[in-house]
């Protein structure tokens, strides 16, 4: 069953990744706690690996992402390259926060963040352009804040990358090649950082400090196979629809989040 279940997830998160351009993250990480409730995680590390897990599944699915972006021509290289020192040092640093918070606290923090996404797709606006690029050094500072963030929650950093380049005057088609392109450092570092760690007993299953490689396995492989259809897709279902369904259940989902903190 719980297999099942992370084969549906995965399926879902690649489906949305597709269609809205959000990451996987979103979905994967309440999926997954709630999961590993049921399958009698320590309640101090359920959230830890719920987080851990996604990142370690976002490798996958965004190398994928970011190979479909690199043959369309989206992916703004001269401004990936100064920003991954700082997305990967960030995102070791995140894991590591995440460690000193407990397992109800990042389920907290997680809900609230969920909440402020899906304000933000309600409104349905992108912020506008206010000014050009930074320097290496500004890009470098803004990739540290980015892989800190995606690490202590479990995400690609879509969300923050995204808006960050459009309000720098990058194009959105460029933005999101570019934010698809962060996204694997961002898993990468995050994920080492998790497995690093000690895992609280008891664990149902494989595992290395906080990755639980069957729920990895399995969401990996349904989320990378369904990203390339949901991408397809969005030229034959009505996206502002879809976006605030997938709104909507962001705030039930954060707001659970948060009340079952």
């Amino acid at each position: 069953m719980e297999l099942l279940t992370y084969l549906l997830t995965g399926a879902i998160a690649g489906l949305m990744a597709g269609l809205l351009g959000i990451g996987g993250g979103l979905v994967i990480v309440p999926v997954l706690a709630f999961v590993f409730a049921g399958q009698g995680f320590a309640a101090d590390s359920i959230m830890h690996f719920a987080v851990g897990t996604s990142l370690a599944t976002i490798v996958l699915t965004s190398l994928s992402s970011l190979l479909a972006h690199h043959r369309r021509g989206s992916v703004l290289w001269a401004v990936v390259r100064p920003m991954v020192p700082g997305i990967v040092l960030g995102a070791l640093a995140g894991a590591w926060l995440a460690r000193q918070v407990s397992s109800p606290g990042l389920a907290t923090l997680f809900g609230v963040f969920e909440i402020l996404v899906a304000l933000q797709l309600l409104w349905g606006r992108q912020p506008a352009a206010h000014r050009g690029l930074p320097g290496r050094t500004g890009l470098g500072v803004a990739g540290g804040v980015i892989g800190t963030v995606s690490a202590v929650l479990g995400i690609g950093g879509g969300t923050l990358t995204v808006p960050l380049l459009l309000w720098n005057r990058v194009d959105i088609r460029a933005a999101v090649g570019t934010a698809a392109a962060c996204g694997l450092p961002i898993a990468f570092a995050g994920s080492a950082g998790f497995a690093m760690s000690a895992g609280v007993d008891p664990v149902p299953g494989p595992h290395t400090g906080f990755l639980y490689w069957p729920a990895v396995g399995g969401i990996a492989i349904t989320s990378v196979l369904l990203a390339p259809p949901g991408a397809r897709l969005v030229h034959y279902l009505p996206r502002q629809t879809l976006q605030r369904v997938f709104a909507m259940l962001l705030v039930i989902v954060g707001v659970k989040m948060v009340l079952g903190s």
